[in-house]
């Protein structure tokens, strides 16, 4: 009898307990339960966006007038990521603050926004953020007040993006006629600047057969003369079947619309398009099959001044003209298994520097004239011990190297690869390293939960200003300073702070 009612216990607690957790799946799957951040461990994350787009073959958008009807005239632009040269560094000729009061810089504003890590742009007194709508399940391009932060318009379209280590990740690009911003599942948007008016959009995994990164895209859109320059690292329309025996037996991997702007399903790595019209003026066929990385498109030099488009895909890391779309080199002696998020930085003409997080640390590239021909070589690495970043862009400075390691320090080094000084393991920056960037000689830094510290921007040694305590966790966003504002974000709020010298 004793033995009967054990084992009747046990099968109910064993129902209850399956019952249970089938709860739990149906809640995860549907997402009625809180988010529960968890740990990033290399190789057990699942890409994003592989399985569909799970939105309408068109999107619709939506605009929407905000409360603050006209941009303020206040100093100060950033128009990209990483700025208006798009190298991490300020030219605005604006006296910043030397040191800080107790409770950090002066909070001029703060406002709520989507989970995720996309930076702001700046332009004209406009603030411009790549948001994402939790309730409503939809995109939204906000053009805010530098003045208060709210909103002047927004423009949103519906797309179902589940939490995954936060949503929006890329910051737009804006002149002041065109605005042009990357989704986290590729879907970009060219609007009005001033307006908000819809100018065209492409669904980049519908037409070009992108493939959403894992974490969601992270590619920040790159303008130039009134070109949007993208990297789709799109695959064929039809692949050899790899679940069949015959080699010549082709899988159609997505439907390309006829009418739409790659009718023939084309495999395209980069394109130029008139942001005025939409009409794709140059593309760059992705013959070795590169897929879409977190990396975003650099200009450089090359010795003798001709201007390329540098972008790290897949596979690689590829050389493209600038006026022609046309390939002048291509390196496969840098990639990353499971992540190439920094983008390449440019440090001299004919010299770029690559860094990375899983192990693969950092190398310096040197691209060679030979003949007629380009000739990329690698010129040093180094281990991750020494110099790898993760998640953030390094900042070329005085012909120095600024930026954080795997180990949270942060380091300055030299273009020959000499560690020139460190912050030591008692100043530590995070695990994955937040966001910084260099204004009136000073180096903005954060860590990745909130810490704002204030560096001197010099080569001889590591000298620490001033820190605060002004976000919350995942402060890996992004900054932007406009004038004596730094605009900076954690996972759901962006704050603007008063750091200009009184």
């Amino acid at each position: 009898m004793t033995n009967m009612r054990a084992l009747l216990i046990g099968t109910v607690i064993f129902a209850v307990t399956t019952a249970l957790g089938a709860v739990a799946i149906a809640m995860w799957v549907t997402g009625r339960i809180g988010y529960v951040l968890e740990p990033r461990v290399p190789g057990r994350d699942r890409p994003a966006g592989q399985t569909g787009q799970d939105v309408p073959p068109k999107l619709v958008y939506e605009f929407a007038a905000g409360t603050a009807r006209s941009a303020p005239q206040l100093a100060g632009n950033w128009q990209y990521f990483r700025g208006k040269y798009r190298d991490g560094i300020s030219d605005a000729d604006v006296p910043l603050a030397r040191s800080w009061p107790p409770g950090g810089p002066r909070v001029l504003w703060a406002r709520e926004v989507g989970e995720g890590h996309a930076g702001p742009a700046v332009l004209n007194g406009r603030v411009y953020l790549h948001d994402y709508d939790v309730p409503r399940r939809r995109d939204v391009i906000r053009c805010m007040s530098l003045a208060d932060g709210n909103d002047i318009w927004t423009q949103s379209y519906r797309v179902v993006v589940k939490r995954n280590h936060g949503m929006s990740r890329a910051t737009p690009a804006v002149t002041d006629r065109f605005l042009v911003a990357m989704g986290p599942k590729c879907h970009t948007t060219c609007l009005d600047s001033n307006t908000g008016k819809l100018l065209w959009s492409i669904d980049m995994v519908r037409e070009y057969g992108t493939v959403v990164p894992a974490w969601y895209s992270a590619q920040c859109p790159l303008i130039e003369e009134g070109k949007a320059i993208l990297a789709p690292g799109g695959r064929p329309w039809r692949i050899a079947d790899p679940e069949s025996d015959d080699p010549n037996e082709m899988r159609q991997l997505y439907a390309p619309d006829p009418n739409g702007i790659n009718p023939a399903g084309e495999a395209v790595l980069m394109m130029a398009v008139d942001c005025a019209t939409g009409k794709v003026l140059w593309r760059v066929p992705n013959d070795d099959g590169w897929m879409m990385t977190h990396s975003s498109i650099a200009r450089m030099e090359m010795e003798d001044r001709t201007p390329v488009y540098v972008y790290c895909g897949s596979g690689g890391v590829v050389g493209v003209s600038v006026e022609t779309g046309k390939v002048l080199w291509k390196t496969e002696d840098w990639k990353i298994r499971i992540a190439n998020v920094p983008t390449p930085l440019p440090v001299a003409k004919g010299k770029v520097f690559l860094s990375g997080g899983y192990a693969a640390g950092c190398a310096m590239l040197q691209i060679a004239k030979e003949g007629e021909a380009y000739v990329p070589k690698v010129l040093w690495r180094l281990p991750d011990v020494t110099f790898g970043s993760e998640q953030q862009t390094p900042v070329f400075y005085k012909e120095h190297i600024f930026g954080v390691r795997p180990d949270g320090q942060f380091i300055c080094l030299g273009t020959d690869g000499t560690v020139t000084w460190s912050s030591g393991p008692q100043r530590k920056f995070g695990e994955c390293g937040g966001p910084y960037l260099v204004a009136d000689d000073l180096l903005f830094a954060f860590d990745d939960a909130g810490l704002l510290r204030l560096l001197k921007a010099t080569p001889e040694s590591y000298q620490q200003l001033a820190e605060a305590k002004v976000l919350g966790h995942h402060s890996y966003g992004p900054m932007a300073v406009a004038g004596s504002r730094l605009l900076c974000r954690d996972l759901t709020h962006l704050v603007c702070l008063d750091v200009g010298r009184k």
